[in-house]
């Protein structure tokens, strides 16, 4: 498992990582290129991956059949709840969490760790403004958490 010492933010370890799909590692519902290997590495140094989403594009059981990751599918009127109530479960102080959409608000409020990306979709501002990190995108975002001094350049203070 990822361990990260920021100074003035703290010493944590990353078990979990939670994924939004769209407008996340995928564009237009296929997955980003380099994704699967970044995921891979994670998944080696022991995280656990989930991608949950409300499926817009009716690709994710494809696109994510060969990554290391758990995908649970929710509707579209309950996914945000869905998204925050798994880091919950999981163990808040451990989950790490990175997203997109207006719907990854309160999932970036519950983990110890929420990265925004703009990506080719954009971004929600709100969700942007909830995180604790942003980037321009997902490739960027998972070596955050295979390369730990990037991190911690961005968040000591």
């Amino acid at each position: 498992m990822p361990k990260f010492s920021i100074p003035g933010w703290g010493d944590f370890e990353i078990n979990n990582l939670v994924l939004d799909f769209n407008g996340t590692i995928v564009t237009d519902g296929k997955l980003i290129e380099g994704v699967a290997p970044l995921l891979g590495q994670l998944h080696e140094q022991g995280m656990n991956l989930y991608v949950i989403t409300a499926d817009t594009n009716g690709t994710v059981k494809r696109e994510c059949a060969s990554l290391p990751v758990q995908v649970m599918v929710y509707d579209s009127a309950t996914v945000a709840d869905n998204k925050m109530e798994l880091v919950i479960k999981l163990g808040a102080q451990q989950t790490a969490s990175i997203g997109n959409g207006r719907n990854d608000r309160k999932m970036f409020a519950a983990s110890a760790l929420s990265i925004a990306v703009i990506g080719e979709e954009g971004t929600c501002v709100q969700a942007a403004l909830q995180a604790d990190v942003l980037v321009s995108n997902i490739l960027q975002a998972l070596q955050l958490l295979t390369c730990p001094h990037r991190l911690k350049a961005t968040l000591r203070g």
